[in-house]
């Protein structure tokens, strides 16, 4: 499914009514037959019931004295609430206003102390609210009109639905810049939008629903908009089936360079991670005072010993020439998870990257080794794969977080075009950017895997699956596998995760999108 931005959805429906003669009064009647019907899905019944509906000047408003009249018609009890001069409708919702008034339904503005009274009192008594104030063309600031009365429903804690976004939200950002609707449902028309997956606009949407309301999906599914959806409709088409007589080396050689002194345990996770998620054989290169600690700890991996500099760090030409001779005879390479950050070490990393020509996977310390110079990420002989978290990216970047979250979306395809790589950028809703511009964004994952050793589990789930598909593909499903398996872990654990909890959930999330493969289901 794709993911819209505003001006993207202002496209689509231009060429709806330009090229399909699609009206804007027949899409917004649509839209709001569909959110009184999703009204009523959230009180389980309207009729009898008190329904307080917001209008704002615009089309969302449009669609709120659509959904007035039908819930009307449902034998709900309607007062709506208009936050503009009636002459300031815009045409469309003028129309629509003028139907509902016909109806004799009320209508009262916002102007004055007895106006808000009213409201104040119809709010307390309502059992649920439609917003329809401000639709996905809203960003800055609030008016402080829209601003109190935002402020008012929160505050009377009633079911709401929000008309496509939560007033407040930013469409293309999910930000809120003062206060936003804290919304129980959110039916969103043609598609989801950005906001409705980046926070803080994900928390305040609520349960979202996704409805048609009769644009030709040829506009959904354009090829200019360049967001798309993670989801399990994707998922199934990432990774092949395999064939019966498949053997390990059909699976992947995984070459995983990880470790320091105090940091083990990522190399293990690392390793074990990229088994789980179906390599044939995986070595791990460490440095060599602790590969006896690993290779004991590790039955199905072959560890590797690396020359050391420093005691328990990897570095010099020895330990250069050992890497390279070993990614050599393996399909692809994960480089970075606690590697440290000696002088050594990162030398060894931008001098190993540099060199290598394999599908290569970037993770952590490997790329801590590029803030200084992150240009030279363009030249290396491969398109890699970043696994940055927003910390880590935005240190890549020498921006800060908050300047990151602004503008996220733009700023990370930018990157990714630029650097010639491809970014998984980890978050509450991660990102898997391309250097043509296309962004897929996954809403997988829960609070539960906010654990130290997560980010070593899927940079490993990734590099397992770099031979099972294509590898520009195993960034995807890697990121759809290791959140569904934080997923599986969360529902039997809760927020006590453990990396180690994600890791071993790779097979059950494996064995549900197999499922899934042969079932269509």
């Amino acid at each position: 499914m794709k993911i819209a931005v505003s001006e993207e959805m202002r496209n689509i429906d231009r060429l709806a009514a330009e090229e399909y003669g699609l009206p804007e009064l027949l899409l917004m009647e649509s839209a709001g037959h569909r959110v009184a019907q999703a009204m009523e899905h959230l009180l389980g019944e309207v009729a009898g019931k008190t329904i307080c509906v917001l209008a704002g000047s615009g089309n969302n408003g449009g669609d709120a004295f659509v959904a007035a009249r039908y819930l009307t018609n449902m034998g709900a009890k309607i007062k709506i609430f208009l936050t503009c001069e009636p002459a300031h409708l815009k045409t469309a919702s003028s129309r629509m206003k003028k139907a509902s008034d016909k109806m004799g339904i009320e209508v009262h503005g916002l102007e004055e102390d007895r106006d808000w009274n009213r409201l104040h009192v119809a709010l307390k008594f309502a059992d649920g609210i439609v917003d329809g104030i401000l639709g996905t063309g809203f960003n800055g600031e609030l008016k402080k009109k829209v601003l109190r009365l935002i402020e008012e429903v929160n505050e009377a804690g009633k079911k709401v639905l929000a008309i496509d976004i939560p007033s407040g939200v930013e469409a293309d950002t999910g930000k809120v810049s003062t206060v936003a609707i804290m919304a129980d449902m959110t039916l969103t028309l043609g598609l989801p939008k950005v906001g409705h997956l980046l926070s803080p606009g994900a928390d305040m949407t609520g349960q979202l629903i996704v409805d048609d309301i009769g644009i030709p999906q040829n506009l959904l599914q354009s090829k200019l908009i360049q967001q798309s959806l993670l989801d399990d409709k994707l998922a199934v088409t990432l990774l092949p089936l395999r064939g019966k007589a498949v053997h390990k080396g059909d699976c992947g050689r995984i070459l995983v360079v990880a470790g320091s002194l105090g940091m083990t345990g990522a190399a293990a996770l690392a390793a074990t991670a990229a088994l789980r998620a179906g390599a044939g054989i995986v070595t791990l290169a460490v440095p060599e005072s602790l590969q006896p600690v690993l290779a004991g700890q590790l039955q199905e991996v072959m560890v590797q010993p690396v020359d050391e500099k420093t005691k328990g760090a990897m570095g010099g030409e020895e330990a250069l020439k050992r890497l390279l001779e070993l990614a050599q005879s393996h399909d692809a390479v994960l480089i970075g998870p606690g590697m440290g950050r000696s002088m050594e070490t990162q030398e060894l990393i931008r001098m190993f990257v540099q060199r290598v020509n394999k599908p290569l996977i970037m993770d952590a310390d490997a790329l801590f080794a590029f803030n200084s110079q992150p240009d030279d990420l363009s030249k290396l002989p491969q398109v890699p794969v970043l696994t940055p978290h927003l910390g880590e990216m935005a240190a890549l970047l020498g921006v800060s977080v908050p300047e990151l979250r602004e503008s996220l979306l733009p700023i990370v395809r930018e990157a990714a075009a630029e650097y010639q790589c491809i970014l998984v950028v980890k978050s509450e809703c991660t990102l898997v950017a391309y250097p043509d511009g296309m962004i897929f964004l996954s809403t997988q994952g829960n609070p539960g895997m906010a654990t130290a050793g997560s980010g070593d589990v899927l940079a490993g789930t990734i590099a397992g699956l770099m031979k099972q598909t294509e590898s520009g593909l195993a960034p995807l499903a890697g990121v759809y596998l290791h959140g569904r398996a934080g997923d599986i872990a969360y529902g039997e654990k809760g927020e006590s995760l453990l990396a180690g909890d994600i890791r071993e959930n790779l097979a059950q999330a494996l064995k549900e999108l197999r499922k899934k493969q042969l079932t269509g289901q």
